[in-house]
């Protein structure tokens, strides 16, 4: 059991000046409160002027140490569950295993090992928990596949969206697709009746495509700037359109090769930083190994230097975990700390419906530090005394 505790003198997301915050015995957060509004007798940590957020959550990963999550198994329990303690120590506290473009087949097998595993797997501290699942595909745009298999491509429509959601329609939680190819415009109100969040992505819709997908109920887009057409003066596309709505996430990888630190600073000035954004890693299977050549469905990708493409130079994915994105975004000079850090434990959280932190919140929290002889920033995850 937890014990009591306060934290004191901590820079929170979303709370102006140091403040105060309470944890109870069952490891919730009781209070938040300016630290001049709350007795301070009995504090237990005092994080001198550190920031406090909650763990990451990472709406977009393929897979780690070496298992791509479109490949799973029913004897990959035990997998999942090192994949689950591995992201926990990359602060990571809940994430979307993402399914990219492949045969309906496997996407049913790789959807019934997860709900397999959300019912038997063990729950240990500082596990990183499963949300729901990623569908990254099959409904895109060929010329905007990336590094999707054309073969496996559908067409967009209700029957189709059916049968690669089977039985499964409750554990997915968000679903990429662009949304010109549906010609009934029947998928993304099918899909946000079942709770689905959409995604557009891999995309040619132009702004007016884009905008009646959003009207429809689509609220996300799918790693900003990459396989879509790019901002135009004349033709602003999707990317424009969703920067510009009030109510529509975009997800964007910093790992400085997926796009240039010069238009992340576009992209994060238009879209008011962590109110129009949120970090994604877009991570593929070899994350947590080395550099080197790895299988990828039927082929192969090389990772030099955290950054994956394939044979062709194909960028395909990327290897740095979710929190290297927020470092980057301050060691660039991109953004304020506080918004750096709300990109990757507040805004995905929003993105999909889910509270940021606050009263009620269990208290999973990384404590970052600024440090200012090396102009660096780093975290660790706040460790609390049992009794």
């Amino acid at each position: 059991m937890i014990k009591n505790m306060i934290i004191i003198n901590a820079r929170v997301p979303g709370y102006q000046g140091l403040q105060q915050v309470r944890v109870d015995a069952e490891g919730k957060i009781s209070a938040i409160a300016p630290m001049a509004d709350m007795a301070q007798n009995g504090a237990n940590i005092d994080v001198t002027g550190d920031r406090l957020s909650l763990a990451g959550v990472d709406l977009q990963i393929n897979g780690a140490l070496g298992l791509a999550f479109p490949d799973l198994t029913l004897g990959d329990s035990q997998k999942l569950q090192q994949i689950c303690q591995f992201l926990g120590n990359q602060g990571v506290d809940e994430f979307l295993p993402t399914l990219v473009t492949t045969s309906i087949e496997k996407f049913q097998q790789s959807l019934a090992v997860i709900a397999d595993f959300l019912t038997t797997a063990s729950d240990q501290a500082g596990m990183a928990q499963i949300l729901g699942v990623h569908l990254e595909g099959p409904f895109l745009h060929p010329q905007k596949r990336g590094a999707h298999p054309q073969e496996y491509l559908l067409p967009l429509n209700l029957e189709n969206v059916k049968q690669v959601l089977g039985d499964y329609g409750k554990l997915v939680k968000v679903m990429t697709l662009a949304p010109e190819l549906d010609e009934t415009d029947e998928a993304i109100s099918y899909l946000r009746s079942l709770g689905i969040t959409v995604s557009l992505g891999h995309s040619q819709a132009t702004a007016a495509e884009a905008e009646e997908a959003f009207a429809l109920g689509a609220s996300m887009v799918t790693h900003a700037f990459n396989a879509m057409p790019g901002l135009h003066h004349r033709q602003p596309g999707l990317l424009g359109a969703a920067i510009t709505h009030p109510q529509v996430r975009c997800g964007v990888i910093a790992d400085g090769q997926h796009v240039c630190p010069t238009m992340l600073q576009i992209l994060l000035q238009a879209s008011g930083d962590e109110a129009g954004l949120f970090l994604v890693s877009d991570a593929l299977a070899p994350l947590g190994l080395g550099d080197g050549i790895y299988p990828w469905d039927e082929r192969q990708i090389e990772v030099k230097q955290g950054t994956a493409r394939l044979a062709d130079g194909t960028l395909a994915g990327t290897t740095l975990p979710l929190l290297v994105g927020v470092q980057n975004l301050v060691e660039w000079g991109l953004c304020e700390i506080e918004s750096a850090i709300a990109l990757a434990t507040e805004s995905p959280r929003h993105a999909i419906g889910l509270p940021g932190i606050g009263v009620g919140q269990p208290a999973n929290l990384l404590r970052w530090h600024w440090h200012e002889d090396t102009s660096k920033l780093s975290w660790q995850r706040l460790q609390f005394n049992r009794c």
